[in-house]
């Protein structure tokens, strides 16, 4: 998939980096994609993403957390995202990384930060969504999911299609809430798809395939060459429309995104605060042409 994407995801990766980014602020662009270091700029962003007639799913950055303080503090200011959802009355639901509330510490205490998140959650009638992250952290975050379905409904994942397992994994979740994307990490041959092609012929035939399934699914790309083979097939199949949505993550391709509301249930991919640069670093690589945003931010800044 090229150097270039290599090159972003490494510096993604890099603690160095990611350390100095929340001192230097949005200097490279970051605001254009992330919402905020804060919970009320945002909400602000969620509100004007509704009055447009798209939903949001929110995503409390962070990284590299190595400690329990680190863990509980992002689990707190989850649980508080999700009191801002119910007392702003938007129409929004969490995503969350476990990484940041403490799979990389222990999965027990992990699972006791996910749990209090869930509950209250579920409480205020908010989904939340386990975001899937590197290849490593896959089967202990489906563990940890099957763990909350027992205690809890309104709680899913997401499916990377450059997996190669991840057919087997749709049809071990049939009866789970889905995000389906094409995957933001660098993954070995041993275990993904290496070229673009491969990667959208899989995507394809999983978005067909739970399609087919009675249970929501979240169809997450900004390619609208998969976007209109998907609304083909959902034509041709007379697929219910409170089956599925479009998303889109947040400050790409809005324009097709607001064209899609026309017709369809759609949701923005929120995330905000301080631990941004990880984030933004695989934006650029999913898509190094984005390379523009970064600068034009220096540009304006310097301007």
């Amino acid at each position: 998939m090229g150097i270039t994407r290599s090159f972003f995801i490494a510096l993604s990766n890099n603690r160095l980096l990611n350390s100095g980014a929340k001192k230097w602020g949005f200097q490279l662009g970051a605001a254009k994609v992330v919402a905020g270091t804060d919970i009320p700029n945002m909400m602000a962003s969620v509100r004007a993403l509704n009055e447009d007639g798209i939903s949001a799913t929110i995503d409390r950055l962070g990284e590299f957390v190595t400690s329990r303080k680190e863990a509980t503090q992002a689990k707190e200011e989850i649980i508080q995202t999700a009191e801002a959802i119910t007392e702003a009355g938007v129409d929004a639901h969490l995503s969350v990384k476990l990484t940041q509330i403490g799979l990389d510490i222990d999965n027990q205490f992990c699972l006791e930060n996910i749990r209090e998140i869930a509950a209250e959650a579920e409480k205020r009638g908010i989904y939340v969504n386990l975001d899937m992250e590197n290849y490593e952290h896959l089967q202990p975050t489906l563990d940890i999911l099957h763990t909350l379905k027992k205690e809890f409904d309104s709680v899913g994942t997401v499916i990377q299609s450059y997996l190669f397992r991840s057919e087997q994994d749709l049809e071990a979740l049939q009866h789970v809430r889905l995000r389906l994307v094409k995957g933001a990490y660098q993954e070995s041959e041993q275990v993904a798809f290496q070229s673009a092609e491969e990667v959208d012929a899989n995507f394809l035939k999983l978005i067909k395939l739970r399609l087919d399934q009675p249970v929501f699914t979240s169809i997450a790309t900004h390619d609208h060459h998969i976007i209109n083979a998907a609304i083909d097939y959902i034509n041709e199949q007379d697929i219910p429309k409170d089956r599925f949505e479009f998303q889109m993550l947040y400050g790409f391709r809005t324009d097709l995104l607001k064209e899609l509301s026309e017709d369809y249930q759609v949701t923005s991919y929120v995330p905000f605060g301080q631990d941004w640069y990880g984030y933004f670093m695989r934006r650029l690589a999913e898509r190094p042409q984005n390379i523009q945003l970064v600068l034009k931010g220096a540009l304006s800044k310097s301007s």
